[in-house]
């Protein structure tokens, strides 16, 4: 399908209105393939992968941005990162029963949103999303709108096969323009269904704002990546120092890691001490 797995942004020519759209196939089909995670649960993963790919493509600082949600609800944690690459990433983390249709609130209880991003100077900056909201898309307008001080909106959808998103966000010169623009618009954005935005963008937007003078960029692609780091991993076995590594193996004849965000297994046996210590 044309047009999948990328963030294009996106700018009305005579309006000074700016948005993007995220679709990700794919890069969400790699990310949830085999977890087994409840509809609803697995539905947020995919909404905040895809917010979390919009707001990475769109930084002004090129660095690894991460969100990571941690509630007391059933939905323990949702994680999900992305480099400037456009190189994406995620889990969730959920324990106890989840009702039926469950909402938001239901999901994450009173949890708490970090955002941090890690540029390539200095320390990394981090910031708490409040979950204002009944909605992760309404979490994250009321965040875009508060830190970027202007009038934004935002809809996201996510199921097994597709997650995305449509970002609208009006300029400090839209009024200028065109006193009536950003109500226009909103109100068109307002009739867009969820499955739609699994449309190709160029389609997607013809079709809501058929007056408007759109100008579309190109695509960047968003991929899932998450490779095995196993020198991490002997790193953290290091330092754990060689009687412990021993006395590990001793009581459980192995030594098993998993690597909770890409569902990698690292085993070792008793020549793992050489490999490290000799």
């Amino acid at each position: 399908m044309a047009g999948m797995d990328s963030v294009r942004r996106f700018l009305f020519e005579d309006l000074d209105i700016r948005g993007a759209v995220v679709s990700l196939g794919n890069a969400w089909h790699e990310m949830h393939a085999g977890r087994d995670d409840p509809p609803a649960i697995d539905a947020l993963l995919g909404e905040l992968a895809a917010v979390t790919a919009l707001i990475a493509g769109n930084l002004k600082t090129p660095g690894r941005l991460s969100f990571q949600l941690q509630g007391h609800g059933p939905v323990s944690l949702l994680f999900t990162d992305c480099d400037e690459q456009l190189r994406l990433r995620g889990t969730v983390r959920h324990a106890g029963t989840v009702p039926p249709a469950p909402t938001f609130a239901n999901l994450v209880g009173d949890g708490q949103l970090v955002l941090t991003l890690q540029t390539n100077v200095g320390n990394p900056y981090q910031s708490i999303v409040p979950l204002v909201g009944d909605s992760l898309s309404a979490v994250f307008e009321h965040y875009l709108v508060q830190s970027e001080q202007q009038p934004a909106r935002l809809f996201l959808t996510a199921d097994a096969d597709f997650a995305g998103g449509l970002f609208l966000q009006k300029l400090p010169g839209a009024d200028a323009r065109d006193a009536d623009g950003w109500n226009r618009i909103e109100h068109l954005a307002a009739t867009l269904k969820p499955a739609e935005l699994a449309d190709p963008a160029a389609n997607l937007l013809m079709r809501l704002f058929p007056e408007e003078n759109i100008r579309l960029y190109d695509p960047r692609p968003v991929r899932y990546h998450c490779p095995k780091d196993e020198e991490k991993v002997l790193a953290m076995l290091k330092s754990l120092g060689r009687e412990e590594i021993e006395a590990a193996l001793a009581e459980q004849g192995e030594i098993h890691i998993e690597d909770d965000i890409c569902r990698h297994s690292y085993r070792y046996g008793a020549d793992i001490v050489p490999r490290l210590f000799d």
